[in-house]
């Protein structure tokens, strides 16, 4: 089952922010979803404004950082914290450093030139070894921020890196990477298996087929079904789900799977016969929002998701 976003080819151009108190501190991005492409990820780019009585002499920066929370929020006590950095990377905005030039692009021109000379730009590539964003689904009595991985920016002012960051000095926004199912044809997937049965020496052959290979999210799920009953048995139900599949990996790598999409009728294929039907299955979140633990694309706040989406790897890259 391979269900993926589908990227919007229209392009629109608007603003976020995330603005704390007075406006002293605010950061403009185009955009809060940043594709991977498999060969390459979309760039973060954007403007940091800084009010100058605010800054004084003390520095911008910017980072980015990547996090795999496995335990709730609530949990955070004594130093000890469910939550793992898997990337961290930091942006001197102001002053800049001459190392770390980069050409502006058009939304950043843009802005600068609306936003004058207290405005400043900062760029981040993302590592394509990183994962997308994904959540796992909350139980009803959990509270605080869900497991799962997600990439924040904060911004700040410092007179240093290894300064201690308070939360009521810099501004913080979630942002998303997602990934970009190319609407190429592919092979057809099937599947086919033989089931023999003991004292008996003839078989009951199964084969099931889709009629093509990738799944957008609410889009219904063909699936062909071919019985070969050769046998003396009676088939007296057939039974289709779709489950999802979920690596995490802590201190080992265990395999999560959940049924997400679930027929089941009352088909009976009699001995020395066979039969061929195409069910229908449609997984969708609103039909799994009791399943805790369920892996979800990254959510941002105040909005709705979907199951989350295969996970597309170039096969020459290293995860």
């Amino acid at each position: 089952f391979s269900a993926c976003c589908k990227r919007r080819k229209e392009y629109t151009q608007y603003f976020l922010y995330f603005p704390p108190s007075f406006l002293q501190v605010t950061v403009y991005l185009g955009k809060r979803d940043f594709v991977d492409h498999l060969d390459q990820v979309d760039p973060v780019d954007g403007v940091i404004l800084v009010d100058p009585e605010y800054l004084k002499e003390r520095k911008v920066f910017v980072t980015l950082t990547c996090a795999f929370r496995y335990g709730r929020e609530d949990l955070d006590v004594l130093g000890l914290s469910f939550r793992k950095d898997l990337y961290i990377s930091t942006f001197q905005a102001f002053p800049p450093i001459a190392e770390e030039y980069k050409a502006n692009s058009r939304l950043q021109e843009r802005l600068l030139k609306k936003l004058g000379q207290q405005a400043h730009p900062f760029y981040f590539t993302i590592p394509q070894n990183l994962p997308c964003s994904v959540t796992l689904q909350p139980g009803p009595e959990d509270t605080g921020k869900a497991c799962g991985v997600d990439f924040e920016i904060r911004a700040f002012c410092a007179k240093s890196i290894e300064e201690k960051i308070h939360k009521r000095n810099s501004v913080r926004l979630v942002i998303r990477k997602v990934q970009y199912a190319p609407e190429k044809p592919g092979p057809q997937p099937m599947v086919e298996t033989t089931r023999s049965f003991l004292m008996s020496d003839r078989s009951l052959h199964l084969e099931a087929s889709l009629d093509k290979e990738l799944y957008y999210h609410g889009e219904p799920i063909s699936v062909n079904v071919h019985v070969t009953n050769n046998s003396t048995k009676t088939v007296k139900r057939v039974k289709i789900s779709v489950r999802q599949y979920a690596d995490i990996c802590l201190f080992s790598t265990a395999q999560y799977k959940c049924s997400v999409a679930q027929v089941e009728a009352d088909d009976q294929v009699s001995s020395s016969s066979t039969f061929c039907k195409v069910y229908t299955l449609t997984p969708t979140l609103d039909k799994n929002r009791e399943k805790r633990g369920l892996a979800l694309d990254g959510k941002l706040k105040h909005e709705d998701t979907n199951l989350a989406s295969s996970t597309m790897y170039d096969d020459s890259q290293t995860l």
